[in-house]
C-alpha cells in the first residue's frame, strides 16, 4: 500500500501509522499469516520517522492481540477464527422509544472531578487531571432502570454548558465534532452496594448487571469511560456474535 504521513494533520504520526497498519493487515496475504509486516527499520526509513514512533504504533496492535512479534522471525497477524464484537449500539432513549416506552430522567448531573487511577488508565490521561463526570438515573414512569456514570476525555471539549437531556453521542458530534466509532465493553453480574440500592431503589439481594466500557473515536482514542448498572428485573443485554470468514 502506498502510504505517506500527513504532515499537516493534527493526528499524531504514531496514530496515522497505526491506522495504516490496521488497513494493511486486512489484505489476504497478511490475514493468512503468509506475509510478515514491514520491519521497523524499513518503515522508519520510508516514512521518515524514528523507530520509537513506529514501535508505538505496532505495540498498540500487539497489546490488542491482533499481531505478534517473534524474535528472529518478524511480525505477523495472529490467526483469529471467531470474532465477538458489540456493534451498532444506539442510545438508551432511542432504544426505549423503539419499544414504545417514554424515558424519564430521574437524575442528570454534570460536575468536574479529579480522575482516579482507574479513570486515568481508561482515558489514557495522567492521574489527578480534571475531567467532566456525567451521572444519570433513567427509567420509565414506573421504575428506575439504570444508573450511569461517564467520565469524558478533556479532548472532547465539554464545558458544562451542554444539554445532556439529549442523546449523548449526537450531542458530542453536533456540538464538539466528536464521532464515536468503537465501544470496548465488559459485562458482569454483581450484588449492589448500599449506594446503588438507594439510587435505584432496590433490595440489596437483587443482583444488577454492571457494564463497563471505553468508547473511542475513529482514531481509536478514548472519548468516554462509562459504567452502567442495570436493574435485571427490567433490562436484559442481548449480544449478537458473528463468525468472520
Amino acid at each position: 500500500m502506498d502510504f505517506k504521513l500527513d504532515q499537516k494533520s493534527p493526528v499524531p504520526f504514531h496514530a496515522q501509522i497505526e491506522q495504516y497498519l490496521r488497513d494493511l493487515i486486512k489484505q489476504e496475504e497478511y490475514l493468512s499469516g503468509e506475509r510478515l509486516l514491514p520491519k521497523e527499520t524499513a518503515l522508519s526509513k520510508s516514512l521518515g520517522v524514528s523507530r520509537n514512533t513506529i514501535r508505538q504504533a505496532i505495540n498498540k496492535l500487539v497489546h490488542e492481540g491482533i499481531i505478534e512479534r517473534k524474535k528472529g522471525v518478524g511480525t505477523r497477524v495472529i490467526q483469529q477464527n471467531i470474532s465477538t464484537r458489540l456493534e451498532n449500539w444506539i442510545s438508551f432513549t432511542k432504544e426505549m422509544k423503539n419499544k414504545g416506552i417514554e424515558v424519564v430522567d430521574y437524575l442528570v448531573k454534570l460536575d468536574a472531578v479529579k480522575s482516579d487511577a482507574i479513570v486515568s488508565n481508561a482515558l489514557s490521561i495522567e492521574e489527578g487531571r480534571e475531567v467532566w463526570r456525567l451521572q444519570k438515573i433513567r427509567g420509565s414512569k414506573d421504575a428506575k432502570y439504570l444508573y450511569s456514570v461517564s467520565y469524558f476525555h478533556p479532548r472532547t471539549g465539554i464545558n458544562g454548558k451542554e444539554n445532556f437531556n439529549q442523546p449523548l453521542y449526537e450531542l458530542l458530534e453536533e456540538e464538539h465534532h466528536v464521532i464515536v466509532a468503537v465501544s470496548k465493553e465488559k459485562l458482569q453480574a454483581i450484588m449492589p452496594n448500599e449506594n446503588l440500592c438507594q439510587l435505584l431503589e432496590i433490595d440489596e439481594k437483587n443482583p444488577v448487571l454492571r457494564r463497563e466500557r471505553i468508547v473511542c473515536d475513529r482514531g481509536d482514542r478514548p472519548v468516554e469511560y462509562n459504567l452502567v448498572y442495570y436493574q435485571t428485573k427490567y433490562f436484559s443485554y442481548d449480544i449478537t456474535i458473528k463468525r468472520e470468514f
